[in-house]
């Protein structure tokens, strides 16, 4: 067993992780990084958002060239689907950003060991790997992400029933692909398979899609969806799924058995603590499988911090970095902070739909007093010249004092759209902050502005 020492070891190289290393390397300290994955970036980088993401914006090319681009009076001809090309620009993405975070690490100087990482007692980690090591350290941050949720009844076989990580992979395009979860995952990789030429069918548990976000915004995403040839079967829920003769039967109550070639399983993630060791120092965990910390990320032992998916809150890669660059300042400086009521959350389907804050359920749910303020892109002149007319700027501000409480955008470009919103949050800027501050014309984010002259009754263009 080969002994060493650090200042911060840092189990987990996903978003939150290796930031954090990066970080506590900027303020002076010996860093260590541990990752089981030959690569690193963690499930965002390597099976979750950057693949799925060049997954959609091919996907989404594909439907162009088919089609969509005669409007613009481009026509093309002979369009053919070559999903292995598709599938290396996929793999060439993640290359090129994984090798990317070990040039990271590399350029600051963190020490990297590769194995499976566990606490083993006060200020000890070991390190299992082709070689184990035995590490003596006086701070750890645990930021090992999560893995897929699983439905009793259920069983992934790799193959015909699977969850994200294969549904990303697959070298041919299913006939009729089953989605179970009508969450973020589910909506962008049934988009994906949907625009190469699936039957998509989404079960949804709830009586609605997208569960947690704004309840408007939801409806005119599920009705673009069912344009775009998504079925959704609402208030499904699964019991069961069996495979025969290479095709999946799903049961649920209250439909009739459907059958299908791919069964993908989207029901969400959940903290990915087994093997951590957590028992060899008594660290807590909530009901949900949860790490227990305190404000500043401090766990339930001294010298023990954890971020990301692994404690409270959405589980988002930005959401994990934010908290990994605070707990470190926290740590080292004496102070670190992150605004939850300021974290995005985003779909990256077609339309895109992006959220922060506090939805309009929520502020009526709390007897928050508050003013909507809403404006479409069909009004946007740039929106007109993309033919991207679909979706609308929602923005809501306290009744009293305008600050802005929560936005949700569904339409062209809603993800970077929403960074604006999330800026103005920050800072505890109101509805007319926004309203007065000049945006350049012809531009998409003309809808913002609009939207927020519409809190006031003031919209310019309608």
């Amino acid at each position: 067993m080969k002994e060493a020492t650090h200042d911060l070891v840092v189990i987990g190289a996903g978003p939150g992780g290796y930031v954090a290393a990066i970080r506590a390397a900027q303020l002076g300290l010996d860093v260590a990084c541990i990752e089981k994955e030959p690569a690193l970036g963690g499930t965002c980088l390597r099976v979750g958002c950057i693949p799925s993401k060049a997954l959609l914006e091919a996907s989404e090319r594909y439907v162009e060239a088919r089609g969509s681009l005669k409007r613009f009076g481009v026509k093309v001809s002979g369009v053919e689907l070559d999903l292995g090309a598709m599938q290396r620009h996929r793999e060439r993405t993640v290359k090129a950003l994984t090798q990317g975070v070990a040039g990271l690490l590399k350029k600051n100087a963190i020490t990297r060991y590769a194995g499976h990482g566990r606490l083993d007692g006060p200020g000890v980690v070991i390190v299992d790997g082709e070689d184990t090591h035995k590490i003596s350290c006086q701070r750890v941050i645990l930021a090992t992400g999560s893995v897929p949720s699983t439905l009793p009844g259920v069983e992934f076989d790799g193959e015909h029933i699977v969850g994200s990580t294969e549904a990303l992979e697959w070298r041919e395009v299913p006939e009729h692909l089953v989605v179970i979860g009508a969450g973020y995952i589910g909506l962008e990789l049934g988009s994906v398979w949907a625009r190469l030429g699936s039957k998509v069918t989404v079960l949804e548990y709830l009586d609605r899609i997208l569960p947690g976000m704004d309840g408007e915004t939801a409806k005119q995403a599920q009705r673009l969806f069912k344009k775009q040839g998504l079925q959704f079967v609402l208030r499904a829920k699964v019991t069961g799924a069996s495979v025969k003769d290479g095709k999946v039967t799903v049961q649920a109550d209250g439909s009739d058995p459907i059958e299908c070639d791919r069964l993908l399983v989207a029901v969400g993630r959940r903290p990915s603590t087994e093997g951590l060791g957590l028992d060899s120092v008594g660290i807590e965990t909530d009901e949900r499988g949860r790490i227990v910390i305190d404000e500043h990320w401090k766990t339930s032992v001294d010298g023990v911090y954890a971020i990301g998916d692994v404690v409270r809150g959405p589980m988002l890669a930005h959401k994990a970095e934010e908290e990994g660059v605070a707990c470190v300042e926290a740590l080292v400086e004496g102070y670190g902070h992150v605004n939850y009521d300021a974290i995005p959350g985003i779909v990256y389907t077609h339309p895109e739909i992006a959220s922060v804050g506090k939805t309009e359920e929520q502020l009526k749910d709390s007897a928050t007093p508050y003013k909507v303020g809403k404006f479409p892109f069909m009004a946007n002149g740039r929106a007109k010249a993309l033919a991207e007319t679909d979706g609308q700027v929602k923005i809501l501000a306290h009744a009293e004092t305008d600050r802005i409480l929560g936005a949700h955008v569904i339409g062209p470009r809603a993800g970077d759209l929403i960074a604006e919103l999330v800026v103005a949050m920050e800072f505890g800027a109101s509805a007319e902050d926004v309203a007065r501050s000049s945006h350049a014309h012809p531009t998409l984010a003309e809808v913002v502005k609009e939207a927020a002259l519409a809190v006031h009754g003031r919209t310019l263009n309608i």
